[in-house]
């Protein structure tokens, strides 16, 4: 009986901690965490739900946390376990099906701080699963860590106002801490050199090829394509498009693929990220759905500081350059227009829009619109005389 009493709290503190961690992580970053939902969403066409992913995310991460603190307060034993498990089920199936058949690449799980390979993440599931499903059978000997009523509902308040606010907090905010590299203190430039001596990742280009005679496919590399000469071959011909795939796996740098171009296509990447002055870099990644009043006080700020200290004001979008022009000009907007992928610039900040101080290429202060600073504040704190 000891015996079993001893594995259950075990499995508790292990099953409570690990939920409390995940559900804190992502609460962290509600927005990066609704990225990683639409993903699902797509991938399970229910890109319906796009629109609410980040309450989603938000409310997903209190249900985590919550589960994870009643289990280690013993609150609701039965229905705590219940919701374990069901939870446990349907993650468990989830990962499964990422990296069975490679639809999301990271679930997710811990957001950034930890990136988990889909079979790690359903290893780690099936763990859990395994914990949880005793915990299930053992729930009936769950005691409480206070048997008056009062008590219990004023925890389980407490832990689900705490979580929800610390959600919406971070994303009007800003995550806490980031764990993505375009943190506070990054150097850009830096972040996307492979260092010397690292062999970067190698990739080959795939062909499905057929046989028009034979109607025989073969699927092979350009290195082969051409070592073999079976280009030469008038009855061979490639089907479909050429597919690159990763052959093999070197160092990755963390930022590798920010591309800054103008509405030509001209590259302007190391002309931004390398200047060595002061440069605000404003970015907004979708026009359509940028907080406007946001835009019109850094617009404001963007002005004061380039009349008085010379700052070079630009804005970074993912939009047409078309969608982009009607933008500035309905907006009157004092910034230069430069594009770039959605994926990188929503790493950038956590906001839409967001304000990045770059100097030298390293990211000297970094704001979400709500957490803006008024010029005054501005001008004290990086150009005090």
């Amino acid at each position: 009986m000891n015996m079993k009493r001893n594995l259950l709290l075990f499995a508790r503190i292990v099953v409570g901690v690990l939920f409390i961690f995940s559900g804190l992580i992502k609460a962290n970053d509600p927005l990066g965490f609704g990225y990683k939902l639409q993903e699902y969403f797509e991938v399970f066409h229910m890109g319906f739900l796009n629109g609410i992913a980040t309450l989603l995310a938000i409310l997903l991460c209190t249900l985590e946390i919550v589960l994870g603190a009643l289990l280690l307060l013993g609150i609701s034993g039965r229905r705590v376990a219940w919701g374990l498990l069901l939870l446990i089920i349907f993650f468990t199936l989830l990962t499964f099906v990422s990296a069975a058949f490679k639809v999301v690449t990271s679930c997710g799980c811990f957001g950034d701080a930890i990136p988990l390979t889909p079979w790690q993440s359903f290893t780690k599931d099936l763990v859990l699963l395994l914990l949880i499903v005793f915990i299930f059978r053992n729930r009936g000997r769950i005691v409480p860590a206070t048997t008056n009523s009062r008590w219990q509902s004023a925890l389980v308040a407490a832990v689900s106002i705490i979580s929800v606010l610390f959600g919406s907090l971070t994303y009007n905010y800003g995550p806490v801490i980031d764990f993505l590299p375009y943190k506070i203190g990054a150097n850009i430039p830096a972040l996307m050199r492979v260092p010397a001596g690292q062999k970067p990742d190698e990739y080959r280009i795939m062909y499905h090829l057929e046989n028009q005679k034979t109607h025989e496919t073969r699927d092979m590399s350009d290195a082969e394509y051409l070592k073999e000469g079976i280009w030469k071959d008038d009855n061979w011909k490639i089907v479909g498009e050429p597919k690159k795939e990763l052959w093999k796996k070197g160092f990755s740098p963390p930022v590798k693929d920010l591309f800054i171009n103008d509405a030509s296509g001209t590259d302007y990447t190391r002309e931004l990220l390398e200047n060595p002055y002061y440069n605000l870099v404003v970015v907004a990644w979708n026009l359509n759905t940028v907080n406007e009043q946001a835009i019109a006080e850094i617009n404001a700020l963007a002005l004061n500081a380039s009349e008085q200290f010379n700052i070079r004001t630009v804005l970074l979008t993912a939009n047409s350059a078309r969608d982009a022009e009607n933008f500035t000009r309905r907006h009157r907007l004092f910034m230069e227009i430069f594009y770039a992928d959605a994926v990188p610039l929503k790493s950038m900040v956590r906001a839409n829009p967001g304000v990045l101080l770059l100097k030298e290429g390293t990211i000297i202060n970094k704001w979400h619109y709500h957490s803006l600073p008024d010029f005054e504040t501005f001008s004290k704190a990086y150009f005090p005389n």
